[in-house]
């Protein structure tokens, strides 16, 4: 697979979830591929956020709006025409989903529904690549990864939510996107990404983001528990790989892929938050082990050996890699938030040289 060199190129995509964090990211790469960028998406919630900073809306289409509401969904499809689409939209946040159940099962699960059935009523759609995550499987607290086959579960509503969604692109795909010349789609669930530009609440670069840059201590509450890191970039070349094929190659890629960091990249939040001030050499940590704090998964592994030998895809940068391009991408902010944009197609750019070099 080649760094998609013409493929994207004038190619109309509709992204919901831009104005995200790996929303963002992706419209970014889309621009800089030559795609013609619709972008559907609710306002960014925090302050900053990288669509602000780093101009995603420019040279896009963004339109404004919530994928909770079938009738809006619609007309974007219909105004459009796109032939390759990207759900990234979401509630993304395991703390959230306690406090709102209703709305986290509103926007991942119905949210889901809408957009496949504006699919499912847009001829002009190829390929579909619904985002959902590595939480959606039934988590057993297990060593070994999980595969594409496992089951689908969730101990929280966000967890339950994106095993929802698996669940629902799968009676899609079966019940109307099987035939030769319907739709190809595929779902793909990635491991805990990090990167320049998340502001979000309760996540661990965030947390860690905001202390360093107020001075105050950097509180770690689940210090032992182990997720699979990897840079936001690596996961998104799965899914633009991914929607290739689609495209390309038909119903042999329409299914479900994990795309996670190297075996030994899944390491606790507490060595993570280490390396992390390491690399930007400011930081103090705190552990706060908080033992009523609600459930989450305290093991959790992905395997790749689907996506690394039937898409050619696997991780280019090892973790302390991905953490040192974090770190440098909040540096470069916090010197100058005009910064924003240039480092962003930069680190694109640099990524695309190592990853299909």
């Amino acid at each position: 697979m080649s760094s998609f060199p013409s493929f994207y190129r004038g190619k109309k995509v509709l992204l919901t979830g831009h104005t995200g964090f790996k929303g963002g990211w992706l419209a970014c790469w889309l621009k800089l591929l030559g795609a013609q960028v619709i972008g559907f998406a609710l306002l960014p919630d925090t302050q900053p956020n990288l669509f602000e900073a780093a101009g995603i809306n420019r040279e896009t289409v963004s339109v404004i709006g919530d994928i909770r509401d079938f009738d809006s969904v619609g007309r974007i499809f219909q105004q459009y025409s796109p032939e390759i689409v990207f759900h990234n939209a979401a509630q993304p946040l395991v703390r959230r989903s306690y406090r709102d159940p209703v709305a986290t099962y509103a926007t991942n699960v119905m949210g889901t529904v809408h957009v496949l059935e504006a699919v499912r009523r847009t001829p002009s759609v190829r390929a579909a690549v619904v985002v959902t995550s590595d939480k959606a499987y039934e988590n057993r607290e297990w060593f070994w990864p999980y595969r594409e086959e496992d089951a689908m579960g969730g101990h929280d509503p966000y967890s339950s939510s994106k095993g929802c969604a698996e669940l629902v692109s799968s009676a899609y795909r079966n019940s109307f996107f099987s035939g030769a010349n319907t739709t190809r789609l595929a779902t793909a669930r990635a491991g805990n990404v990090i990167g320049g530009g998340d502001w979000s609440e309760d996540r661990l670069i965030p947390d860690i983001v905001r202390g360093i840059a107020s001075g105050q201590p950097i509180v770690i509450r689940r210090p032992a528990s182990i997720r699979p890191w990897q840079h936001v970039l690596e996961p998104l070349r799965g899914y633009l790989t991914l929607a290739q094929r689609l495209f390309e190659d038909g119903q042999d890629f329409s299914e479900a892929w994990n795309f996670g960091p190297r075996e030994q990249d899944a390491i606790s939040v507490e060595e993570l938050a280490k390396r992390v001030v390491a690399s930007w050499k400011s930081g103090k940590l705190e552990i706060q082990s908080d033992s009523n704090a609600p459930h989450e998964a305290h093991v959790l592994r992905l395997s790749t050996a689907k996506a690394r030998s039937r898409l050619k895809w696997e991780p280019a940068l090892s973790l302390d890699q991905a953490i040192d391009w974090t770190v440098a991408w909040y540096e470069n902010y916090y010197r100058d938030p005009s910064s924003a944009a240039g480092i962003t197609e930069k680190q694109i750019q640099d990524y695309s040289r190592v990853a299909f070099s």
